[in-house]
This record gives C-alpha cells, structure tokens and sequence, in this order.
C-alpha cells in the first residue's frame, strides 16, 4: 500500500500526528506492535501543558479533556514537612496546567482515528523499516497472518525507547547522552479521592513521594523506592502507611485509602539521542527522549515534538518547502534539552540519594529554602512547570 507519512506506534505522538495530518488532508498509516487494548492498560502521565491541550484542540480531541480534566493553577511542594504553595497563574502570566490521563488522551484519540477511517495496523509482527536513507523509504510488517509493506515519503518513528525506529539507525548515527537514577517511583493507582485538590511534591529523608490525581474520585500515588524493590513485596497496606510517613501529618490525617486497581514500579532516567533525523525517518517522543517523570514532560515533551514535525510535513506538502524538515530535529533538541534540566532539577531537589553526603543534603534543603523566598525562582518554575513557548 502507498500512504505520505508511515507512523510507526500508536502511543499519544503517533496518534495526535496522524490526527492533526489527516485534517491537513495528508494521508498516514499507523502501526503498533500491540494490541489497542495493552495500549489503554499503560497507566502513564496525567498533567498537560497548554501547548499540548491547544493541540489536541486543534486536533478536534479535545471535547472530553475540556468536559472531565481538572484545570490546576499550581501544586504544594514541601520539603522534610516544609511546605509551600507554588502559584503557577500568578507566576507564569495567566496559565495553569490540566490535569488529564494519558489513557483518556490516548482513548481519545484512537476513538477519533476510526471515526476517520485512516488505516491503523495493531499487533502488528515482524515490524522493519527501509530504505530511509533514500527518498522512498518503506515499512514492512506481517498482520493476520499476511506479509504487507507500506511504501511512503516519510516514516515517523513514534514507537518509544525500545522499538525498532531509532534501533534500525546504523550504530555511529546517533549520539546518545543518559543518566540512570539509582531509584525508581513506586505507583499506586486506586478510586479514591485526592487527598488535595492539587498535586502534592514532598521530599522526605525516607524518599520522595507524590500525591496526583486522574479525577476527582480517582488518586494516583507514587513513593520512591529501590530499583530492587518489586511490585509483589508491597501490599496496599505497606504502600499506605508509608506514604502517609512522608507526607505532612495534616494531610497525611485527611487521606482516603482503597483497594489499587494497579501498583507498577518504573525506573527514573534521563535520555537524548541526537540528532532526530536520518533521511526520510524522524524520530518523536520517547523514541528520542526520556526524561524522570518528575515535572511531568514526557508526554508534554511528545507533544512539542509532534508541534515541529506536523508544520514541517504541512510545509512540505503544501509549500514544497523543506526548511521545516531540515530544522526539525534543531527545533525538537532546543527544547527537549531545557525540559531535560527542568525535570533534572526536581528530580535532584526532591528525592533522597543513596550515597549523598552530608554537604550535599544541606545544599538541597538550601535550594528549597531559596526557592520558597524568590519570587524569581518561583517565576523560573512556573514557566517551566506550565511549559515553553513551542
């Protein structure tokens, strides 16, 4: 089959530029590896910059977001008990972020891509890409038992960090820059009310902990743990209590705990592989970065990705321009390497490092301290925190 623009995954980065490119009227395939199902069950980010709200309303997917997110216009942070309010609108010029779930998001979208009849591939096999170092690149891939290959101009490589986009990349192309955190976050999902109406940051010296929301009658709970720790060795019980050690005693009190609908642990780590172009294959969203969910930009950081590439496919097939292709992976880096400081930044603020000094203990408490009396610091947070300009 012949399509412009083959997209490789079906996360929210695949989905949102196959939506917004088949309303420029350019026609895509979108193929994952797994099944629509496996896709909805990933429980990921829940907080949206306003770029990325903007976009999916631009995308025609934002009714539902609009109905059921929770706008927030700033977070708690506290620091051993410590805590101060951080005024995102007032900081930031007017914005605020929404709180909304990447499994809506993605819902959301994959509702809107039947609607449009665009063909999509899941539980796709043997999923190989070609010829991207020419001008007819192809994607080959076998589906209900048959072989198929998709013939087009370009290939946007939305599969994340582990498919088969950035790995078909001769080794040598790609210059790869990673830090591994030597911990992770524990997350607990459950229909309980939010202890607070907006997120709670809370360093404590027994680890990190996150109180987040996906509504207003279900939490999502993260404490941070060791990368040896499994999901198995926690109970609710466990999980509860010790949440309830790292948090302020008042609101620790005020907590409504529950049964998890679902407890995962993910490792924390900060990635870039540059550049994120080779010929006709553009790499976007995780497939090209990854950043600790500290600070959520993630999900916010595919979206800014999908921003540059989706103009610069528009320029090339409305204006025969390739000014926007050639600066695509220049643009996407700017940007992805100061969300990459931002969330750098939190995670070193916030969490309890195994082997930090006694120095270096001091410093994070003086950071805090600092921040919570600067308005200048505060102001530094909030523009990132709500998300820079595209």
């Amino acid at each position: 089959m012949r399509t412009q623009v083959a997209i490789v995954g079906s996360g929210p980065s695949g989905l949102l530029l196959g939506q917004l490119l088949g309303r420029a009227g350019i026609a895509t395939v979108i193929l994952d590896t797994k099944s629509p199902d496996y896709i909805l069950g990933r429980i990921r980010a829940g907080v949206l910059e306003q770029g990325a709200v903007a976009m999916l309303d631009e995308a025609g997917v934002g009714a539902r977001m609009h109905r059921e997110g929770l706008i927030h216009e700033g977070f708690d942070i506290s620091f051993d008990g410590a805590t101060h309010r951080m005024d995102l609108k007032r900081f930031s010029g007017g914005h605020t972020v929404m709180v909304y779930g990447q499994t809506e998001l993605t819902r959301d979208l994959m509702e809107a891509r039947v609607v449009s009849g665009a063909p999509s591939f899941y539980e796709a096999e043997a999923v190989a890409i070609h010829d991207f170092d020419r001008s007819r690149p192809r994607v080959s891939f076998r589906h209900g038992g048959r072989e198929h290959e998709v013939q087009a101009d370009f290939i946007a490589g939305c599969d994340g960090f582990h498919g088969v986009c950035r790995a078909s990349v001769p080794r040598g192309a790609i210059t790869p820059y990673e830090r591994v955190y030597p911990f992770g976050w524990l997350g607990l999902l459950a229909d309980v009310p939010p202890v607070h109406h907006e997120l709670i940051y809370a360093h404590h010296e027994r680890g990190f902990a996150l109180c987040s929301q996906r509504s207003l009658t279900r939490s999502r709970y993260y404490l941070q743990c060791s990368l040896d720790d499994t999901v198995d060795a926690w109970t609710d019980a466990m999980f509860w209590a010790e949440l309830k050690r790292r948090l302020d005693p008042a609101v620790a009190a005020r907590m409504v705990t529950g049964a998890s609908i679902e407890k995962s642990i993910a490792p924390l780590r900060s990635f870039v592989a540059e550049p994120m172009r080779f010929g006709t294959l553009f790499l976007a969203g995780d497939a090209a970065h990854i950043v600790p969910p500290t600070g959520a930009k993630g999900l916010n950081l595919a979206a800014s990705d999908i921003r540059y590439l989706f103009d610069a496919f528009v320029d090339f097939y409305r204006g025969q321009s390739q000014t926007g292709l050639e600066a695509y992976s220049q643009r996407a880096l700017a940007r992805i390497w100061k969300a990459e400081r931002f969330s750098w930044w939190m995670t070193n603020l916030l969490h309890s490092f195994p082997q930090a000094t006694g120095f270096e203990r001091r410093m994070q408490r003086s950071e805090f301290d600092y921040l919570i009396g600067s308005e200048a610091a505060q102001r530094a947070l909030a523009e990132n925190y709500v998300g820079l300009p595209y």
